[in-house]
């Protein structure tokens, strides 16, 4: 192995060793599968409103920190160059160049460049850079310049036989180099060469820096040059020799002089002003790919990486660092802890260490092997609570004062400095410093739970436990036993916390934080405090005060929270730090907060490291928050038939066109605090809409009417410097339009008219028919009582009949009984010898009995009586004889036998045989009664 390749690897070995253990501010990754694209990303430009476009295989993408879209290229091929100048965002690609603008609907359109000039491009020519100088914009492809004049429309090139590698805009010049020819700078539209050094001639320049009578060089595979009166010199730097062993894509120096290093296969290397080496990162340390093709830092110093895989940002001068432990080496962070200048670790795995201020990897301290809970700097010496016991740390040296298992805190008893309380698994043990060590002393006889969170006041020890409740315990003055144990149950939950602030004893838990209350001898709510988290929002009760500024913190789903006392009025202050719980990673319910000396800087603990933050530097710039794109005719459901509507214009939209999806932004760009918003519908829905960081909003089904839709953001506690507005207007339905319901007014009158009309025959129509309905009653009334006159005529009748057939029936009887006893005189007159005397009454007696006079008397009134029967019985009977007729007529006046006998003159049984004979005549069926066949007749 040579000596520059034994010098190129031990290099790349300290680069590697140099970079394992620092604090790296965020990066953001985005995969080709947040931004929906091709993996290689060529080159990166702003916009002046903050928006981010990327060169990307598949096309052009932009970005407003919330949303990617992607544009194709006009002949789909992959674009290699962006550069946003003014309004028109540049780019190049295979065979073509030229700008995008925005519409009136925020939509890019495409206008071509390379087609409207009378150049002929060179086969497979592609447009690698792009810089904009004054006037022009300069095209470079591997063969050709093109500078093209944005007001004329006017381009000149610049041809070389060789490769042109990339161009570079140098304190208002422009320089580029060709390969195995050396370093040019276009002057008045010519080429003239600058630098024709071999350095430069064979070995590709990455980019140029400085001015023209100052030229700081940087080469892909030897590092820095500089360039000054005309000689080229190795740049004398620190990191030279580091530098040789890696083969550099692209670099950029940033606004403060440093620089940005993007390599091939080792990722991106941070470099002072004066070249010293500051920091690396790559996959290890959370880059999505070890190659970075593109550089950018925008306006707010934040650091884009266009990568063979990806997409990143790095918040360069973000209040955070991260230290990530990629290898698992250190695992979860449940306390740190500062002494001698040390940093102490304590985690799953057990304690480590490194020198605060150096770039060393953490060491493990030997014998802690195992889970760590606490570290205390009690006086200058640091102990460590662990599931082994507890220890005393001397640098990198252990000593073990306690053998009792799980030590979850180590804490001083007032007044008794010769003491030191600690909580364990099993109860409360003492501490004793005897002959300046520290020793077991003894455990507290009488209380044997966990003891995780315990506070000291007085004689008095509160210890909460998470499923039992809070313990009050009353122990001896020596703390040697329990005197008093209380329980209060009625708090207590999972990851709920006990601390002691500002002389005040606070238990934290989902419902709130309360405050011990010395005269009701009872926790009650603070009303301040609780205000800090919801049930939503709660997360740990874990309670941590910083000994140093005396800050309380809390931490809950979306922030962190840290009280602080205002000097001036002494009252409590709340401080939010936005930074959620799945960004900070850390465990919950073992949360860790420590303060480094004579800084507001914090260390958190994280499941896979830590993470700092500077307090004082936490306050977001001022920004704001603009509509992006309003669609028309989409919903959540239907994303098809959808209509870009102009923004700048109010909206005008029919009653069909009521669905609106409305996109806003606010191009901030941190890994940690993101934008959030916040919006209203006025005309609907006046009331705020909750914070949140979808940057959408959808209204479906709108009603007619006028509306105004206000949108605002919110980063960390910064709310934007303004409200963004856009009016619309959706038009009634054609069925409630003024047309028509003029149409409905003139219908309705005629209708109302109409209808009067209508009402008018038909009242009319009723009342004739009521008229009539009344004739016909009267008439039907008038015919029901010349009925019932009738009806009442013939009862009468019928009783007259039956009274005269009564009567008729009584005097037929009485002629029959005066016939019988006529009969019976003239027999007894005939027994007389003196026939010649009684001889003129038994004539007297004759004539009375004559039958036929008797019968035509009877006929005469039984017709006065029942005129229609005689004629109907000789009408169905004519062959009835006239005894005949006169016995049916005796019997219709139901008449016996024995009371028709003496009529006829004849014996009863004489009229039965009548009878009989008359049954033939009528032809009457032997179940037929003669009788009730001629009443019925």
């Amino acid at each position: 192995m040579g000596f520059n390749k034994v010098i190129s690897f031990f290099a790349i070995v300290v680069l590697c060793v140099c970079a394992t253990a620092q604090e790296l501010p965020p990066i953001q990754n985005y995969s080709p599968q947040d931004y929906h694209a091709e993996n290689q990303n060529w080159a990166i430009s702003q916009s002046s409103e903050k928006l981010i476009y990327v060169a990307n295989n598949k096309g052009l993408l932009e970005f407003d920190g919330s949303t990617w879209k992607l544009y194709a290229a006009p002949n789909e091929s992959i674009i290699r160059s962006v550069k946003v100048v003014g309004d028109r965002v540049y780019t190049g690609c295979y065979m073509e160049f030229g700008y995008w603008q925005k519409d009136a609907l925020g939509v890019l359109q495409y206008t071509s460049i390379s087609q409207k000039i009378n150049i002929k491009l060179i086969d497979d020519e592609e447009f690698w850079n792009i810089i904009d100088i004054d006037d022009s914009i300069i095209f470079q492809s591997l063969k050709r310049i093109y500078i093209y004049n944005v007001k004329d429309g006017s381009i000149n090139t610049i041809y070389s036989d060789n490769t042109i590698t990339k161009i570079f805009e140098v304190g208002g010049s422009i320089y580029f180099q060709i390969i195995n020819k050396g370093l040019f700078k276009i002057e008045y539209g010519k080429d003239v060469l600058v630098v024709e050094d071999e350095v430069v001639k064979n070995s590709e320049v990455v980019n140029v820096f400085g001015t023209d009578k100052n030229l700081t060089i940087l080469t892909r595979d030897n590092g820095f040059y500089r360039f000054k009166n005309k000689k080229l010199t190795k740049w004398d730097i620190s990191t030279v020799n580091l530098l040789s062993g890696i083969s550099i894509y692209n670099a950029i120096r940033l606004k403060d002089s440093s620089f940005l290093l993007g390599t091939i296969s080792r990722g991106l290397i941070y470099l002072s002003k004066e070249g010293d080496f500051l920091y690396k990162v790559d996959q290890n340390k959370g880059l999505l790919n070890n190659t970075i093709l593109s550089l950018f830092e925008d306006v707010d110093n934040n650091i884009w990486l266009g990568l063979d895989n990806g997409i990143s940002y790095i918040n360069l001068n973000s209040p955070f660092k991260i230290y990530s432990d990629n290898l698992g080496i250190l695992g979860s962070v449940y306390a740190s802890a500062t002494t001698n200048d040390n940093l102490y670790l304590g985690t799953n795995q057990g304690l480590f260490y490194k020198k605060r201020q150096s770039n060393d990897d953490f060491k493990f301290v030997k014998g802690t092997q195992g889970q760590v809970w606490d570290l205390q700097n009690i006086d200058g010496t640091l102990f460590c609570g662990h599931n082994a016991g507890t220890f005393i740390i001397d640098n990198n040296q252990v000593k073990k004062v306690s053998n009792v298992p799980g030590t979850w805190k180590i804490s001083k008893i007032n007044d008794k400095p010769e003491l030191l309380l600690q909580g364990n698994y099993d109860g409360l043990y003492v501490l004793k410093k005897v002959n300046n060590n520290w020793q077991l002393r003894n455990k507290i006889r009488g209380f044997n739970n966990s003891s995780r969170y315990f506070e000291v006041v007085k004689n008095e020890i509160f210890v909460n436990h998470e499923y039992n409740g809070v313990f009050r315990i009353k122990v001896d003055t020596d703390f040697f036993e329990t005197r008093n144990v209380t329980i209060d149950t009625s708090i207590k939950g999972s990851n709920s916390g006990l601390i002691r602030y500002d002389d005040n004893l606070l238990y934290a838990f989902k419902k709130g934080i309360l405050k011990y209350d010395n005269v009701k001898k009872k926790f009650v709510r603070d009303s301040l405090l609780s205000t800090i988290y919801s049930d939503e929002e709660y997360v740990s009760g874990k309670l941590i005060v910083d000994k140093r500024n005396q800050n309380l913190w809390v931490f809950t789903n979306s922030n962190i929270s840290f009280v602080t006392q205002e000097m001036l009025t002494n009252s409590l202050k709340i401080n939010k730090i936005p930074i959620t719980k799945e960004e900070r990673k850390s465990v919950a319910g073992y949360e860790s907060v420590m303060n480094f000396e004579n800084r507001n800087t914090y260390l958190l603990g994280t499941s896979s490291g830590y993470l700092t933050v500077d307090i004082d530097n936490l306050n977001v710039k001022s920004f704001k928050v603009q509509i992006g794109n309003i669609t028309n005719g989409s919903t959540k459901r239907n994303k098809e038939e959808i209509k870009f509507i102009d923004k700048n214009l109010e909206g005008d939209f029919k009653s069909t066109e009521n669905n609106l999806k409305i996109s806003f932004y606010a191009p901030e760009f941190n890994k940690f605090v993101k934008p959030k918003y916040q919006f209203q519908l006025l005309g609907i829905y006046d009331d705020w809409s909750e914070w949140s960081e979808n940057p959408t909003a959808f209204f479906e089904n709108l009603p007619f009417g006028s509306y105004t839709f206000n949108v605002k953001s919110k980063i960390g506690n910064e709310v934007s410097d303004n409200t963004a507005s856009y009016s619309f207007k959706i038009g009634k339905p054609w069925y409630i339009t003024n047309i028509m319901l003029t149409i409905y007014l003139l219908a309705t009158i005629l209708f109302s008219v109409f209808m009067h009309i209508m009402y008018k025959r038909y009242y009319k129509k009723k009342q004739q028919e009521l008229i009539e309905k009344n004739k016909r009653k009267l008439e039907l009334t008038k015919v029901r009582n010349e009925k019932e006159i009738i009806r009442i005529k013939n009862e009468q009748l019928r009783k007259e009949f039956k009274v005269k057939s009564k009567e008729l029936a009584a005097s037929t009887i009485d002629v029959a009984k005066k016939n019988e006893l006529l009969t019976q005189i003239k027999n007894q007159l005939t027994k007389i010898s003196d026939k010649a005397s009684v001889k003129q009454v038994i004539g007297v007696i004759d004539k009375n009995l004559d039958h036929n006079d008797n019968w035509e008397m009877f006929k005469e009134a039984f017709n006065n009586v029942d005129r229609k029967f005689l004629k109907k019985l000789k009408k169905t009977h004519p062959d009835l004889s006239p005894n005949d007729l006169k016995l049916c007529a005796y019997l219709r006046l139901n008449l016996s036998s024995k009371e028709i006998a003496p009529l006829f003159n004849i014996s009863a049984r004489s009229v039965e045989i009548k009878r009989y004979r008359l049954r033939k005549k009528l032809n009457l069926q032997h179940e037929e009664n003669l009788v009730n066949y001629i009443l019925e007749l």
